[in-house]
């Protein structure tokens, strides 16, 4: 169910607002409305990723045998 909800959301930003019969005139959604998509979406995303966002490196100054 959440995919469906992500494959609606993600079609519902790149599909226009508003569509006129004969005249063939369109409308998209408002720019910040596509970037709060953009941005749900990838936020998402990053939740199912594994571990915190934060990565654990050694570090090792050159020259120091």
């Amino acid at each position: 169910m959440a995919d469906d909800l992500t494959q609606a959301i993600q079609d519902n930003a790149t599909s226009p607002a508003k569509a006129s019969g004969d005249s063939g005139s369109m409308e998209q959604h408002p720019l910040p409305d596509q970037i709060a998509a953009d941005r749900y979406l990838e936020s998402k995303k990053a939740a199912k990723r594994k571990g915190l966002g934060i990565s654990m490196k050694k570090l090792v100054p050159p020259g120091t045998d």
